[in-house]
């Protein structure tokens, strides 16, 4: 009777034992979810779209009816229950929206959807494509792009340098060779996108691809226009040498630069602004791509057109998009406050629309 007592009590203590473990386990379990980080909790691990930012907006559909038209991406990158766009670009979009809605602004900010923009816009039909040349910012590696698209070429390895810009060659035609029914179609229907980056450093690459190191194969900027904005605008007449930068400023900063403007004709797109080029608030474009962010701008942009499986932007040296400020610095130290302002005065609209500051050099 005493054994069968003692194996009781036994059984009973072993019981016990298992019940505190068993309750510790739960409490344990109980502590770690209540002061485990609730952002990181149960977050389901994707690889995130190489972006500028890290942040990712999430907009499920059936809310889609909150965000503005032109926040709607086209691309085919984007379908399924869950659109995805990093907050960088949602940002861009919605600044530009603002500034063009500002009636302060809107001689610098709004232009005709004219032949000289179609002229601008190039197209890929096989993909719904649009995209908008601004030349000094990276815009031959995204003609390269959308001629292996089109078909004219099977890989960017293979296109001559000197087929990129003939275009009769490369196989891209341009928004303007269509009949208007199929312009406002494309327009509607299609992915669009074009490059910006500081309007003043712009400015600067193109005065020095034009006028300093002057490709032989363009000797009319050196010798036909570089003459006709030294005869108007050079202070001193007597100087013999080429044209200046502070020459260049100077002309670019005139209100009534446009009688030269007709003069140069189509040469003219290096230097003319952004909403000249490609009338963004006109025009709702799907993404607006900048030079300074483009390692991380040029892979979303081809994952939002739906292309990134098929083509790859071509590879970026390093440093070459960073913003140079010493550079700016430099090429504006010896012209007037009064010039530089006039040049600002005429390209505000840019530097606003796109969220570029005004120059530090100018605030002083």
């Amino acid at each position: 009777w005493l054994t069968s007592d003692n194996m009781h009590h036994q059984w009973l203590l072993l019981a016990a034992c298992f019940w505190v473990i068993f309750m510790f386990m739960v409490a344990s379990k109980f502590i770690t979810l209540t002061f485990k980080d609730p952002d990181g909790y149960g977050a389901k691990q994707e690889p995130l779209i190489l972006t500028a930012v890290t942040k990712v907006e999430e907009v499920h559909v059936q809310e889609e009816k909150h965000w503005p038209e032109e926040f709607q991406p086209t691309g085919k990158a984007f379908s399924g229950n869950v659109i995805r766009q990093p907050l960088v670009h949602m940002e861009r979009l919605e600044l530009l929206r603002n500034v063009c809605r500002d009636t302060a602004l809107r001689d610098l900010s709004h232009t005709a959807v004219s032949k000289f923009v179609l002229d601008r816009i190039f197209v890929c039909d096989k993909h719904k494509i649009l995209f908008c040349q601004t030349p000094k910012v990276g815009n031959t590696q995204w003609k390269k792009v959308l001629i292996v698209l089109n078909g004219a070429f099977s890989s960017i390895e293979e296109i001559p340098e000197n087929i990129v810009h003939d275009h009769e060659k490369n196989g891209l035609p341009r928004l303007s060779s269509f009949s208007d029914a199929e312009i406002k179609k494309r327009l509607n229907l299609y992915f669009k996108f074009f490059i910006v980056r500081d309007p003043f450093e712009r400015l600067i690459s193109a005065f020095k691809d034009k006028f300093v190191h002057n490709p032989r194969f363009e000797p009319w900027y050196r010798h036909e226009i570089a003459p006709g904005i030294i005869r108007k605008y050079r202070k001193n007449r007597t100087e013999t040498k080429g044209l200046q930068f502070e020459d260049f400023v100077r002309y670019l900063g005139d209100p009534n630069h446009r009688w030269l403007d007709v003069q140069f004709g189509d040469h003219i797109i290096h230097w003319v602004t952004y909403v000249e080029l490609c009338a963004p608030c006109e025009i709702t474009y799907s993404v607006i791509g900048h030079h300074e962010t483009l390692e991380d701008d040029a892979p979303y942009i081809l994952k939002a057109a739906g292309i990134d499986h098929l083509v790859s932007y071509p590879t970026i040296p390093p440093g070459i998009t960073v913003y140079n400020r010493t550079k700016v610095e430099r090429y504006f130290s010896g012209i007037s406050k009064r010039d530089i302002r006039r040049l600002y005065a005429r390209f505000e609209g840019d530097f606003k629309l796109f969220g570029y500051r005004e120059p530090d050099f100018l605030l002083n």
